[in-house]
């Protein structure tokens, strides 16, 4: 079952990143899009897990 993360969940998984840097990071295309559920932003897990490990293998 997907389970997916609000935006104060995505900044405290992303070290306490601000707001508007998640947004920056968004625009930018270094984080995925976010899916919109009855009116609020919510980011599917898996999706950010994925993407956070792609970055760490092509830093490595």
């Amino acid at each position: 079952m997907q389970t997916y993360l609000t935006l104060n969940e995505l900044r405290a998984k992303l070290g306490n990143r601000s707001r508007s840097a998640i947004y920056l990071d968004l625009e930018a295309g270094r984080l995925p899009k976010p899916v919109k559920l009855g009116g609020k932003l919510y980011w599917p897990q898996d999706d950010v897990d994925a993407h956070l490990r792609n970055l760490r293998e092509e830093a490595a």
